[in-house]
């Protein structure tokens, strides 16, 4: 097992493998309990909340999660199937001093994963997770972990969930006269979606929203929207929603079958918000890899964009020090600063947009037509391993002349994934022709000298 265990979104691997197999994740529910234990000085039990996507093997770490919680000392408790944000969102506002998520996100069925919240319902600071690894790293291998019961299920928190999204997301939200197609991802958002969307008074048609263990994320969700583009076409829509596998993302599409990603959704919201007076700052936050027509449907407005790295991680650590209140990625990441407690929730997200459109009149093609997308092309490598970009030879040199040769109007953007073995390179630019060329043969470098084969 490799040194480095946590990654941009918590632990993720191959479900059955490394630390994400039955007696590595035992292992990894008893060293987050122990640094919550001695991190918080206590001394009683305390309690952690769990949860997971759908995946096959979500239960069975769960088991093993409260195997390794309870030699530290803790007890767990699990709400089922539900999405990352609702997990996060009861660890805050119930009686659970820690909440961990079984999930993979957006990854295929065969991955998973484990998502740390402290009492707060915030990820883990850097800090904790380094005391964490440390214990891992020790003589936790060698321990002797008593056999648990399995997790006791509580099914009210799902409606607890629910009624946060109704009664705070939904108060005055009329969704009568509205049809909706909602994508489930036949993942954590299976149930809550449409659920909150029909108590709302929406005429709601629920794809993907049948999770069987292996199908999450298959062909459907926020990657792969063609079925809902085609589904709410068909049922001549008002508006169509696909969340990620653990709910936290959220794509949309228009009236028309248009897809909405996470750049348009952030203007929509920070337009209006803008109009109607309700940004105490004139700005917003957004990721590098976010399409420069977001910035320049913003400035019109006056409304600027402050820039980070990626990760909603750097996002919420931006709206919290600069005191901002929307934010997000082009993925359909989106967190309301300080009113949604800085989670990001796919349906809040949906939610918001919704408010927007029965506020304004406006259809949701109307509504984003101030966004014109600069041509962007995105690739990805399969790498076997990461070292600093600008240690392969002939990378920089590449990278500079292309800088030159796009300008002003263009940019450049590579890093590795957090989450995957790959490098993302990113180009920019006016012509699209010429931005593939070049983001083929900056990939072309990078593959020759790091590709996995």
């Amino acid at each position: 097992m490799s040194d480095k265990i946590f990654g941009t979104d918590g632990i993720r691997g191959l479900a059955g493998s490394g630390w994400l197999s039955a007696d590595g994740t035992t292992q990894i529910g008893w060293a987050v309990g122990t640094a919550l234990v001695q991190g918080a000085g206590a001394k009683a039990p305390i309690k952690a909340l769990l949860a997971h996507d759908g995946r096959r093997s979500g239960p069975i770490l769960e088991a093993a999660l409260a195997r390794g919680l309870a030699a530290a000392g803790i007890q767990a408790e699990s709400a089922g199937l539900l999405p990352t944000p609702g997990l996060a969102w009861l660890t805050r506002h119930e009686d659970y001093k820690l909440g961990i998520m079984v999930s993979a996100s957006h990854n295929p069925a065969r991955d998973n994963g484990i998502k740390v919240f402290n009492g707060q319902g915030d990820k883990l600071a850097d800090e904790v997770q380094d005391r964490i690894e440390a214990l891992l790293h020790g003589p936790s291998g060698e321990m002797d972990f008593p056999e648990t019961p399995r997790p006791k299920h509580n099914p009210s928190l799902e409606a607890h969930y629910l009624k946060h999204l109704e009664a705070h997301w939904g108060k005055g939200l009329d969704l009568n006269s509205m049809t909706i197609v909602v994508d489930c991802a036949n993942g954590a958002g299976s149930r809550s979606g449409p659920k909150a969307l029909g108590r709302l008074g929406a005429k709601v048609h629920a794809i993907a929203d049948e999770p069987d263990g292996e199908n999450i994320n298959k062909d459907c969700g926020s990657t792969h929207p063609e079925a809902l583009l085609a589904a709410v076409r068909n049922k001549k829509a008002d508006i169509g929603i696909a969340l990620d596998g653990d709910g936290d993302r959220c794509l949309l599409v228009d009236e028309l079958g248009k897809l909405v990603d996470g750049d348009e959704i952030l203007m929509v919201l920070a337009l209006h918000a803008q109009a109607q007076k309700q940004l105490k700052d004139s700005r917003i936050v957004a990721t590098v890899m976010s399409n420069r027509g977001l910035h320049r449907a913003l400035r019109d407005a006056g409304v600027s964009v402050s820039e980070v790295g990626v990760g909603d991680r750097n996002v919420v650590e931006a709206l919290r020090n600069e005191t901002l209140e929307i934010g997000g990625e082009q993925s359909g990441h989106v967190i309301l600063g300080e009113r949604n407690d800085f989670i990001g929730d796919g349906m809040v997200t949906a939610l918001a947009v919704l408010r927007v459109m029965r506020e304004t009149g406006k259809t949701l093609s109307q509504l984003t037509e101030p966004f014109t997308s600069m041509p962007q092309v995105l690739l990805g490598v399969p790498v076997e391993s990461k070292p600093a970009l600008d240690t392969i030879a002939g990378l920089t040199q590449l990278m500079d002349a292309c800088n030159e040769e796009l300008g002003e109007d263009g940019r450049i953007l590579l890093r590795y994934s957090g989450t995957e073995n790959l490098a993302r390179v990113m180009v920019e630019g006016l012509d699209a022709g010429r931005i593939r060329t070049q983001a083929e043969e900056l990939a072309g470098v990078i593959r020759n000298a790091i590709g996995s084969h």
